[in-house]
């Protein structure tokens, strides 16, 4: 698997999250006494505006990523993000989560959500509030920037999170349009594998850090090392 399936599947199973923390948002887009096609096209460049976020995040953290890649510190920096990640997934089994983190997201929320709410309520200014959305603090982003920050390529780091939001729209645009029992069901039955992904990652990231010689899930790494003139 390489890792723009990855990131793919990432977003597609971590969209379940989305759409229980953020589908209220999608909803509340104002397509109701819009024409079918206006309503549409509102909710295309909804998801365009929150993927072109995503994909810009992406070039930030590649850069970094491939910064790390030059120091020669790409093995630590794809063990340490692992460990993290088995840390948030260690937290969401046991129901340890920091109430301070949670609050800090509150506050970073609620003046994006109004920003977000003026901009809906203008013709086509789905795209800018879906801009907004990406900003919104969200597990499943973080965990995908982790992935945009280990692919240690600028380019690489975008194409990483463009897929990643490929993989979030099926499930948002169903949930916009299939409406609070869809968004309710989903919470209810499927946002438990979150944690199990989030642990899939964290093992994978470590194994892929340790350089164990294994083809595709744990292989080589080839280490930039400046040439010495002599």
């Amino acid at each position: 698997m390489n890792l723009n399936t990855l990131a793919f599947f990432t977003g597609l199973f971590g969209s379940i999250h989305c759409v229980a923390m953020c589908g209220p948002l999608v909803m509340a887009l104002p397509l109701m006494h819009q024409k079918p096609w206006a309503a549409a096209l509102q909710r295309f460049l909804y998801q365009a505006g929150r993927v072109l976020t995503y994909v810009l995040f992406g070039l930030l953290f590649g850069a970094l990523g491939k910064s790390f890649n030059l120091l020669g510190w790409q093995q630590g920096l794809s063990i340490f993000s692992g460990i993290v990640l088995l840390l948030v997934a260690f937290s969401y089994f046991t129901k340890r989560q920091n109430s301070k983190i949670s609050q800090l997201q509150l506050k970073l929320t609620v003046p994006l959500s109004k920003w977000m709410g003026r901009w809906l309520t203008k013709p086509y200014g789905g795209f800018f509030a879906g801009m907004l959305n990406g900003v919104l603090p969200c597990g499943m982003v973080y965990l995908a920037l982790a992935g945009a920050l280990n692919t240690n390529d600028i380019l690489a780091g975008g194409e990483f999170m463009f897929f990643f939001g490929l993989g979030t729209i099926p499930l948002m645009l169903a949930a916009s349009a299939a409406g609070f029992w869809f968004r309710k069901y989903l919470q209810t039955h499927f946002n438990k594998l979150v944690p199990y992904l989030t642990l899939c990652m964290g093992i994978w990231f470590i194994l892929r850090g340790s350089a164990l010689d294994i083809p595709y899930l744990s292989p080589l790494i080839e280490l930039n090392v400046p040439a010495v003139c002599r």
